[in-house]
């Protein structure tokens, strides 16, 4: 004799998962509270003040390396180049959208005190980015490894191999004053706890590294 087929019910299929209930344990002599799934769902931890300042901070570090990277579109003819911009633009876009959630999901404002929030700025706009520079870099100062005002005046002025020249030595910098913000966060008592923020400081810090590395072997083999 073949053995059954078992088949469910159109209801049985459709049933959701029996999940085990929540239970929050009661005071010595009373009952236990069953939590509802929302209810039992932890908030994220409260941030340190240095947690919240490094993510407001890097979100602007990164952005003038967005608007770096979108002057090598049309000032550089180097294929290696515009590939290494491209990269950096499409990571470090996605890194501050990542960032402003990460505030949001904690109640912190996304911008520092002074600052505008640069992270969707038009980068080709000369009066988005007049205003930027007066807000940015004229108000509060720098984050370390940012370019100042001059330099990236000079930057938006070179063409071709001076540019790639610039772009590398500045973006060495760039990214070297990141990794001076991520020891910084690490060092600051209390600041770094929460894990997010520290596999995240931790992948800049590895990344960043990373690509400095490549740029200064970029840089010796061009003239």
């Amino acid at each position: 004799m073949e053995p059954l087929a078992y088949s469910q019910t159109p209801a049985a299929q459709s049933a959701p998962p029996v999940s085990a209930p929540i239970v929050q344990p009661g005071a010595p002599g009373q009952n236990g509270k069953v939590l509802s799934p929302a209810a039992a769902t932890l908030p994220p931890r409260a941030p340190a003040p240095a947690d919240v300042s490094f993510m407001q901070g890097m979100i602007m570090h990164h952005a003038q390396a967005v608007e770096m990277t979108d002057l090598l579109r049309t000032r550089s003819h180097d294929p290696a180049m515009q590939a290494l911009g491209k990269r950096m633009s499409i990571s470090q876009t996605d890194e501050m959208e990542y960032m402003k959630q990460w505030l949001e999901d904690r109640g912190a404002p996304v911008s520092m005190a002074g600052h505008m929030d640069m992270s969707h700025m038009d980068h080709s706009d000369p009066k988005a980015m007049a205003a930027m520079e007066h807000m940015n870099m004229g108000a509060m100062p720098l984050m370390p490894g940012m370019l100042t005002p001059q330099q990236m005046e000079a930057l938006g002025k070179a063409t071709g191999p001076s540019f790639d020249h610039l772009f590398l030595t500045g973006m060495i910098q760039h990214h070297t004053g990141a990794l001076v913000m991520v020891e910084e966060l690490f060092n600051t008592p209390g600041a770094g706890q929460d894990n997010v923020l520290y596999d995240f400081a931790t992948d800049v810090d590895n990344t960043q590294s990373a690509e400095i590395k490549i740029m200064r072997d970029m840089l010796k083999e061009r003239p």
